[in-house]
């Protein structure tokens, strides 16, 4: 999007702010009751609100936020966060989609059994979310996909590509190329999954690296707010939460062997696609953005000045491209 054209979407949306208020301000007060009444019932249709969904043996924790005959946008975080991620995303989008957002089965509030009674891989995560989306009645949902969030998202659309309308990838990989070079570890845990290896890959769940390498780089510190990286510090410490981000990043491999038929269904389905990218995340590099213009000639592309998290900085401007992007294919669908 062009600086101009950022610039009217700014200008138009403080219009309606201000049209909003003066309307408001032109209410007869002997229409004040009914007004406050109706102020109150807008106010809790796009709250936030906390809620647990049975999944066969999965408790699953979301969050939600607008109307439920709005048009649904699921979003799907990545790792070592959860659905607190999108905490600043929500209700500037609550007043136009129903937003649900899940805890993955081992993030978060999900309860799931304990490991070695359910195994916490990407096919499970993936058919707990199905199971998730069928129980809350979503046939037809926009998708927000980061990180681990997108491979599971991914294997949902091809899966069920008449339930997808559009994906919005934040920082969210199905490309060889989006890999930086700081997966050597992770590799080589891939090609031989030995103890030793299990072992080296630990360090990528430390408080440290969480902190200083997942959240801190390349944001400026006083843009960041601790709570996220805080939050995912806590959940981690939990007894039994490196095992199994440690087992999901083994099966971290079967994403990789899936991008091929990921990549068949963007080229087969074709659905509108808008990749919004924090450009110094360490992990998941600008090409792996650009490389969905491969498949998808018509997706759109904004890389941003921030890191991985990108929503830590810029959810304001990331809700604004979703707005942008979505009511243009809202539009198109008729």
């Amino acid at each position: 999007m062009s600086r101009r054209k950022m610039a009217l979407a700014c200008c138009l949306g403080t219009a309606f702010a201000l049209g909003a208020g003066a309307l408001s301000a032109a209410t007869p007060r002997a229409d004040k009751a009914a007004h406050q009444t109706n102020t109150v019932a807008t106010g809790d249709a796009f709250r936030v609100t906390y809620h647990p969904q049975k999944v066969a043996a999965v408790e699953v924790f979301y969050r939600q936020a607008g109307r439920r005959d709005a048009p649904g946008l699921l979003l799907l975080h990545g790792v070592p966060s959860a659905s607190h991620m999108f905490r600043d995303l929500m209700p500037p989008l609550a007043s136009r989609y129903r937003l649900i957002a899940p805890d993955l089965p081992g993030c978060g509030n999900t309860k799931a059994p304990p490991r070695g009674r359910f195994d916490c891989s990407f096919d499970n995560l993936y058919k707990v979310i199905e199971g998730f989306t069928e129980a809350l009645g979503l046939t037809r949902y926009r998708m927000y996909v980061f990180d681990y969030g997108a491979p599971v998202g991914f294997r949902l659309a091809a899966a069920h590509p008449e339930r997808v309308s559009a994906i919005i990838s934040q920082n969210g990989n199905a490309y060889l190329e989006g890999f930086s070079d700081q997966w050597d570890a992770w590799k080589a845990y891939w090609r031989e999954p030995s103890a030793a290896n299990r072992e080296a890959c630990r360090a990528s769940l430390s408080p440290q690296t969480m902190r200083e390498w997942q959240y801190g780089t390349g944001v400026a510190p006083d843009t960041l707010s601790p709570d996220g990286d805080t939050l995912d510090i806590a959940y981690m410490a939990r007894p039994g939460a490196e095992e199994i981000q440690l087992d999901l990043i083994l099966d971290c491999r079967s994403n990789v062997a899936a991008d091929p038929a990921f990549q068949a269904y963007f080229r087969t389905y074709q659905p509108p696609l808008l990749a919004v990218w924090g450009q110094h995340d360490p992990a998941f590099i600008p090409a792996g953005a650009q490389a969905y213009c491969r498949d998808l000639p018509k997706a759109e592309v904004h890389l941003l000045d921030t890191g991985h998290f990108a929503l830590e900085t810029h959810a304001v401007q990331i809700a604004d491209y979703i707005s942008d992007v979505l009511s243009r294919t809202l539009r198109a669908a008729g």
